[in-house]
C-alpha cells in the first residue's frame, strides 16, 4: 500500500534538497494533451541528478508513488495517475542541458530533461545529424522519449529511440544512481540494462541522462508525393524504392483521403500537393550522401513506379521550401484530428506485407459497428499506422461515448489477428494496460512483474502504468 506526498512529504525533501524546486501552479502537469484525464500529485523539479536520487530515497523508505514528467506529451496517460494516493511527480525540466558532444566519435551526452529539438540543433552545431523526429520534438524531452522507445517518421532508416542510445544513467527505486553513460559500440560485460530501461516507461528506474548516436549529415535531402493506385501498390512502392534507393529511404508515409479532407474541412490550412487529392498517397523523404541528385533519383523512381503501375501521378519537391510543405501536410493531419474529435483513436502496428488485408478488414469492421468516417495514416514503412475514426458530418464525439470500447476492441482484435501490436509507439501508459493483459503473452507479462518487483519492490515507480 501506498502513501499519499503531503505537505510534511515536502518539508523533508526541502530539508534534504535545499534547491529543489516545488511547482506550486501545477494544473498544466495534471491533464494529458487529448483531455481525457485529469492527474493529482505535488510536482517536483530538481536540478541535478544528485536531487533525484535523495528524492527516490525518501520516497521508497516512505512508500510514497513517483510519476516521471518528460514533456507531457505522451497519448497513454504514462504521466498522469488519476488513481490512488496523490504521488511525487518528478519533472525533470530543469536537467536540460547538453553535457557532451564528441563528433569525432559522433556522440552527444544530454541530461533526460533536454527537449529533442535542441538535442537536434546540438547535432546540428557538430555537424551532425540527430535523427529522431517527431512531431512533439519542440517540447518532448529525450528521457521520456526514450522510456517510451518513441518512434517518429525516420525509424525507417535510423530506428526507434533505442537505437539512437548508447548509454543510460538511471536513478533507482531505491535511489541508487546507476552511471552507464558509455560511449562504447561494443560492450559484451553481462546483461543489458540499458535496453531494460528504455522502453519501461519509469516504471523501473528514472532516466536522467543519456550518451546518444549522432549520425553524418545528409548532403542532399530530398521529397516526393506519388498518388498510389491501393495499399497494396504501396507495400510495392515501398520495395521498389529500397531496391532502386537503399538506406538512402528516410521515410516511407502513406496518407489516405480523410487527412486531407479534414485539413480542408477545418485547418490548419496546408497547401495540397496534388489536386484533387487521390484516395491514397505516399510521401517519401530520402537523404543523399555520396553522388547524385535527390530529386534526379526520386524522378527515375517515379518512372519506375508507373510502368509497373504502382502511381497515378506525383510531384517532386524542387526545393527546400517545398519538401517543407510536403511535409506540413503530414505534420498537420494530426492537428486536423483533434479539431474534428475521434471517437477513438488507435496507435497500432502490423507486419508491413499485411497492411492492405488490416485496412481492407478495418472499414467493414467500423461499419458494422456504426457510421464513422476513418483517417488512416502513419509511417508505413515500419509497419505503424494511425487508424483513427470519427463522427460524420453533423455528430461529435460525444454522440459516439457508448461506442468507443466496441471500436477499440474491433481494431484491436484484428491487429492481433495479424500478429501485430496494438501499442507502435506510444506505449502502454495506463490506457492500454487492459489491452496488454488482453493480448500479451502471458510467459512475458509473467517475466515483467518479476522484473518490475525486482527493482521496485515497493511498487513506486508510475503505480498503475504498463502492469497495472
Amino acid at each position: 500500500m501506498l502513501n499519499p506526498a503531503t505537505e510534511e512529504t515536502l518539508a523533508a525533501l526541502r530539508a534534504t534538497c535545499p534547491d529543489l524546486v516545488i511547482r506550486e501552479e501545477s494544473a498544466a502537469y495534471l491533464e494529458e494533451p487529448r483531455g481525457r484525464w485529469a492527474g493529482k500529485g505535488i510536482v517536483l523539479a530538481p536540478g541535478t541528478t544528485a536531487e533525484v536520487a535523495q528524492i527516490m530515497t525518501y520516497a521508497h523508505a516512505n512508500r510514497i508513488g513517483v510519476v516521471p514528467y518528460g514533456g507531457g506529451t505522451g497519448l497513454v496517460g504514462g504521466q498522469i495517475m488519476t488513481d490512488g494516493p496523490a504521488p511525487l511527480i518528478l519533472s525533470l525540466e530543469r536537467m536540460n542541458r547538453v553535457r557532451e558532444v564528441h563528433a569525432d566519435e559522433n556522440v552527444l551526452v544530454a541530461d533526460g530533461g533536454t527537449i529533442l529539438a535542441d538535442i537536434q540543433k546540438a547535432a546540428e552545431g557538430a555537424g551532425r545529424l540527430f535523427p529522431l523526429s517527431l512531431a512533439s520534438e519542440g517540447s518532448a524531452r529525450i528521457g521520456g522519449l526514450l522510456a517510451t522507445n518513441a518512434g517518429g517518421v525516420n525509424v525507417l532508416r535510423y530506428g526507434n529511440a533505442r537505437a539512437q542510445c548508447l548509454g543510460l544513467e538511471v536513478v533507482t527505486a531505491e535511489g541508487e544512481v546507476w552511471s552507464g553513460l558509455s560511449r562504447l559500440r561494443k560492450d559484451n560485460t553481462g546483461y543489458d540494462l540499458r535496453d531494460l530501461f528504455i522502453g519501461s516507461e519509469g516504471t523501473l528506474g528514472i532516466i536522467t541522462a543519456a550518451s546518444l548516436r549522432m549520425m553524418p549529415r545528409p548532403r542532399e535531402m530530398g521529397a516526393a508525393v506519388f498518388a498510389v493506385a491501393s495499399p497494396e501498390a504501396a507495400i510495392r512502392l515501398l520495395s521498389l524504392a529500397q531496391e532502386r534507393l537503399g538506406e538512402t529511404v528516410s521515410a516511407f508515409e502513406l496518407m489516405g483521403r480523410q487527412g486531407p479532407d479534414f485539413l480542408n474541412e477545418v485547418g490548419p490550412e496546408t497547401r495540397m500537393p496534388l489536386d484533387p487529392m487521390p484516395d491514397w498517397t505516399v510521401l517519401i523523404d530520402v537523404g543523399l550522401s555520396g553522388e547524385g541528385r535527390a530529386e534526379e533519383a526520386l524522378a527515375a523512381l517515379f518512372e519506375a513506379a508507373l510502368e509497373a503501375g504502382l502511381v497515378t501521378n506525383g510531384v517532386l519537391a524542387s526545393s527546400e521550401a517545398q519538401r517543407a510543405e510536403f511535409w506540413a501536410l503530414r505534420e498537420n493531419i494530426p492537428a486536423a484530428n483533434r479539431r474534428i474529435g475521434a471517437v477513438s483513436s488507435h496507435d497500432i502496428s502490423v507486419p508491413v506485407g499485411a497492411i492492405p488485408e488490416f485496412i481492407a478488414k478495418g472499414a467493414p469492421a467500423i461499419a458494422a459497428i456504426g457510421q464513422f468516417r476513418i483517417n488512416c495514416f502513419g509511417h508505413v514503412g515500419d509497419g505503424n499506422l494511425h487508424y483513427n475514426v470519427f463522427p460524420v458530418p453533423g455528430k461529435t464525439r460525444a454522440d459516439h461515448e457508448g461506442d468507443r470500447d466496441a471500436i477499440k476492441r474491433a481494431v484491436h482484435d484484428l491487429t492481433h489477428s495479424l500478429g501485430g501490436s496494438v501499442s507502435a509507439e506510444h506505449g502502454i501508459g495506463r490506457l492500454k494496460t487492459g489491452d496488454l493483459r488482453r493480448y500479451g503473452d502471458p510467459v512475458k507479462l509473467a517475466l515483467m512483474r518479476r522484473i518490475k518487483t525486482a527493482l521496485d519492490p515497493h511498487g513506486i515507480l508510475n503505480p498503475g502504468a504498463v502492469l497495472d
